[in-house]
């Protein structure tokens, strides 16, 4: 097996749609600061900011294995509503959230990521339990939708 191979089983690409109750903006205030994301996301355990640009964070969803991962922001643009970081850790690659305007005063939200797993555990499992990571991956991103639809109401 070459290495592009390899590689690649242990590339994952998301892409979730969520249309929130909230204006863009409001939307984009809550998304911009990933260190409270634990108040209303509860898959993220934890989050702490280390400096301006740079936050750790703590992630599990259904699998029994939390993932630790550091966002370093590498665009902040609320008039284009673009917020994207790059994954260090037990993933690596980058994530951005688009924000556009929606009916009755919504937003969408388009969330991608495409990261490479970098931790041991997770490149071992990386063929027999790629549909869980996936599956896991899922869950989280539909409880975070929830989660931050009732956030945004309560605010």
């Amino acid at each position: 097996m070459d290495a592009t191979s390899r590689r690649d089983r242990n590339r994952y690409s998301f892409r979730s749609y969520w249309t929130l109750p909230a204006p863009p903006a409001a939307v984009y205030a809550a998304l911009e600061h990933p260190e409270r994301y634990p108040r209303w996301w509860p898959q993220v355990r934890d989050a702490r900011r280390v400096d301006d640009r740079t936050i750790t964070l703590r992630v599990r969803s259904l699998a029994p294995y939390t993932l630790a991962v550091t966002l370093t922001g590498r665009r902040r643009d609320p008039a284009a509503r673009v917020l994207e970081a790059t994954l260090t850790g037990d993933l690596e690659g980058w994530a951005r959230w688009t924000l556009a305007p929606g009916s009755g005063g919504r937003t969408l939200a388009l969330y991608e990521q495409d990261v490479h797993a970098r931790a041991p555990l997770l490149r071992r499992l990386a063929v027999p339990a790629r549909p869980l990571f996936r599956a896991n991956h899922a869950v989280m991103m539909r409880a975070g939708r929830r989660a931050l639809a009732a956030h945004l109401q309560a605010v």
